[in-house]
Order: structure tokens, then C-alpha cells, then sequence
């Protein structure tokens, strides 16, 4: 069967690019290919399973934000893993982290390696605000203590916390493809990190608590869950955020529900923002 591809030019692509890739993940959307010199974004859908009136729905929330030209047209089958193996390149953080897909060589020089494979799932390291946590998560000292990766996409911080001494390590994600794609990266990986699929509520059935929780999602749903992870995270442990922009950081510090907490360190990436925040004992 032939593949429709949509051609997506923004102004501006960033942020856009990821916002929008998540947006048309919830269509039958199967591959995304990113050109960022040419600020475009191309989605691919199975001929049969193309409607574009659910695409253009998918524009409208962001209407006024982004300025979104789309052309489609049919294409043969493609080789999909050449194309993804041609469009991704491996991710660097300072000399601590390396985030790498199998087909990039090895680099024994940096502390950390993680080798993913993403699909369609969020979190390769190139968007600002995973590169922001792995920063935040390099100061902490992971060694014996007990992790929540909420919202963990590939699984690559739930990987890195476990290389970093994490004692035992848990990751949720909502999508059934992430927790497809987590599990096979941990196995990439060769780390014990438990996988879970679900929400917020998987957290109580688990019951455990935390000395450390992740959270790279987005605003709303970080501060509608907040008492979760307030409940649920140990007396002088951390909690990492991001998934918001710097313009929302003063809300999410202001929130009334974080009073138990200290800000221990901010990191501004562009438009985007992450915390570290530091439960009172």
C-alpha cells in the first residue's frame, strides 16, 4: 500500500516542530522526519488511513501561534530505516551524557552512553527540555535511591538514572507505543527499569515512594498531578520538571500547592524551561 506524505513549513519550527509531532502522534500518523534548514516537517500516513479534515483539526488549537504551509502528496514505499538512520543525529551533554541510535559509533570517552531507538516516541535528546533534565539529573546523586520517570517517552531518563546507581526505577507513559518502545530501549541498554502503561493513576497502584520523580510533560498536567508526586516522593527528595516554557515558570513556582518545596536550581533553554525542586524534610 502507498504512503501519503505531509510536508509541514513553520514559522517558527521550534517549538513547534516537537508540538506538532505529538499532536499527529494521535492520528495514524507511523513516521516523522524533521528538516530543520528548511524548517519543514514530514508526517507519513498510510494512503487508506489519510483524512484531511483530521488534519487541518489538528492545526487549529495553534492557529495565530505558528504559521503551518502543508502540501501532500502520494509516495511509493520507502525504506523507512534508512530515511530515520539518515535524519538523526546522535545528541551530546557537556562530557557526561551521550545519547546515540545503534547505528552511531561508540564515544567510551563520555560517562554516560545510551543507545535508543525512538519510533515514534518522545525523547531522543535533541529537544531542549530532556537535554535540560539530563543537566538536572547530573547533580543529583542517584546511587541507592528509588526514581519515577512519569511521562517517559523512549525511556532514555529512566535509562540514565539507572546507569547514574539508581537503586530501583519505574516508568509510566500513557502512550502504548512509548511503553512498547521504552521496554525494548531498556533491553538495548541492559538496565533493569520496571515499565508501566498508564497515568497518574499507575503511581498509587505501585505504592511505593520515591527519593526522586521526573516529570517531563507539560504544565497542566504536571501541576494537576503534583499531589501525586507530592505524596508519593520522600521527605528531602527531588523533583524534576520540565515540559513548559520560561514563561510559565514563575506560575509553576508560584502554584500554591508547591509551598513544601524549594527551588534548587532553574535551567532556560530557549523558549523552554526545567526546575529542580527540593522537598522540605
Amino acid at each position: 500500500m502507498d504512503y501519503i506524505e505531509v510536508s509541514l513549513k513553520l514559522n517558527p519550527f521550534r517549538p513547534f516542530n516537537e508540538i506538532l509531532v505529538a499532536q499527529l502522534g494521535e492520528l495514524p500518523f507511523d513516521s516523522f522526519l524533521e528538516e530543520e534548514d528548511d524548517s519543514l516537517v514530514k508526517a507519513y500516513i498510510l494512503e487508506d488511513d489519510f483524512v484531511e479534515a483530521d488534519l487541518l483539526a489538528a492545526f487549529a488549537p495553534f492557529e495565530g501561534m505558528v504559521e503551518i504551509e502543508h502540501s501532500v502528496q502520494k509516495i511509493e514505499k520507502v525504506n523507512w530505516n534508512q530515511k530515520w538512520e539518515e535524519n538523526f543525529d546522535a545528541v551530546e551533554v557537556g562530557n557526561f551524557c551521550y545519547v546515540r541510535a545503534p547505528f552511531h559509533v561508540e564515544k567510551p570517552t563520555f560517562l554516560h552512553e545510551i543507545v535508543i531507538e525512538p519510533k515514534m516516541s518522545f525523547g531522543t535528546g535533541h529537544h531542549q527540555t530532556t537535554q535540560m533534565m539530563i543537566e538536572l539529573m547530573e547533580k543529583i546523586d542517584f546511587k541507592g535511591k528509588t526514581v519515577l520517570d512519569m511521562g517517559s517517552g523512549t525511556g532514555i531518563l529512566a535509562i540514565l538514572a539507572k546507569k547514574m546507581g539508581a537503586a530501583e526505577v519505574e516508568a509510566i507513559d500513557i502512550e502504548e507505543w512509548s511503553y512498547e518502545n521504552m521496554k525494548e530501549n531498556f533491553e538495548r541498554n541492559n538496565v533493569q527499569v520496571s515499565a508501566y502503561h498508564g497515568g497518574e493513576e499507575v503511581i498509587g497502584t505501585i505504592g511505593k515512594q520515591y527519593d526522586v520523580i521526573i516529570a517531563n510533560i507539560n504544565k497542566n498536567i504536571l501541576l494537576s498531578q503534583f499531589e501525586t508526586y507530592n505524596r508519593h516522593l520522600n521527605n528531602k527528595g527531588f523533583l524534576l520538571l520540565s515540559g513548559f516554557y520560561v514563561t510559565d515558570a514563575a506560575d509553576v513556582v508560584a502554584a500554591e500547592h508547591l509551598n513544601t518545596f524549594e527551588t534548587k536550581a532553574q535551567i532556560d533553554k530557549e523558549t523552554w524551561c526545567g526546575l529542580k525542586l527540593q522537598k522540605h524534610g
